[in-house]
């Protein structure tokens, strides 16, 4: 499980740097954004598609993998057709990568509070999810431009990138709470998911440097205790003392 954590952070990665060379809206822009998104949903369905119960896992990790598998076709119809500015196969994808990266983000979460030690594979796991909490901003924000036009006031080069790259600038600037302001909500719609965006993106720091704080201090003291050699005492049972007193009582009488 944790290994496939570093996977998860370079290909998280590999959108995000790539997403300027895709911003010319041609094939070949189209095909490398594909790509690398796919190789993304790939990756996260490998680290994050088991967790739980053995029968949560058979259940949830089939609709996990087949949403994910329907999102990748849902990605390459705009390769096929060769472009993305039929509005509705741009709402259909960005809305459906939405949903999928946010079940991914919850996902990971949960499996990182499972992690019995800290470890240079658990921060990168983190930071993975920090970034493709950014990721998702960006995918999502574009969605809603898309079903509500004029959501966001994108500036000068508002004409001269994707879409999809120019709100996930915004994304990272706003859960960074960096605020340059070249990118700026545009209605109450656009107000509204700033709000969502940075309180999820506080919310997810907190919760994460909590579980990874706790998880660190509880294999720091586990450490210390074999270390010194010392075994934890098992405490009798209440429930058992009471009976054996009870019995000697009857014995008394």
């Amino acid at each position: 499980m944790e290994r496939q954590f570093v996977p998860l952070l370079i290909t998280v990665l590999l959108p995000i740097l790539v997403l300027p060379e895709t911003a010319t809206g041609h094939r070949p822009g189209n095909t490398l954004l594909a790509i690398v998104v796919s190789v993304l949903i790939l990756q996260s369905i490998r680290t994050v598609g088991r967790h739980g119960s053995l029968v949560d896992q058979m259940f949830n990790h089939q609709i996990y993998v087949t949403f994910g598998l329907l999102v990748m076709l849902l990605l390459w119809i705009p390769v096929a057709w060769g472009s993305w500015q039929l509005p509705v196969i741009k709402a259909a994808v960005m809305a459906s990568l939405s949903l999928f990266f946010l079940i991914t983000s919850v996902r990971l979460v949960r499996l990182l509070a499972r992690v019995p030690r800290v470890n240079a594979q658990v921060m990168a796991g983190a930071a993975a999810g920090y970034l493709l909490l950014g990721f998702t901003g960006g995918v999502l924000a574009t969605a809603t431009e898309v079903f509500s036009p004029g959501s966001f006031l994108m500036g000068h080069l508002a004409h001269q990138q994707l879409l999809l790259d120019r709100l996930t600038y915004y994304s990272f600037v706003t859960i960074a709470g960096l605020g340059y302001g070249d990118v700026v909500p545009g209605n109450a719609i656009g107000e509204r998911f700033a709000i969502l965006l940075s309180v999820s993106s506080t919310l997810y720091v907190a919760l994460l440097v909590g579980l990874l704080m706790g998880r660190f201090i509880a294999s720091k003291e586990a450490l210390i205790l074999e270390e010194d050699g010392v075994l934890p005492v098992a405490l009798p049972d209440p429930s058992a003392r009471g009976a054996g007193d009870d019995r000697a009582e009857s014995r008394e009488f």
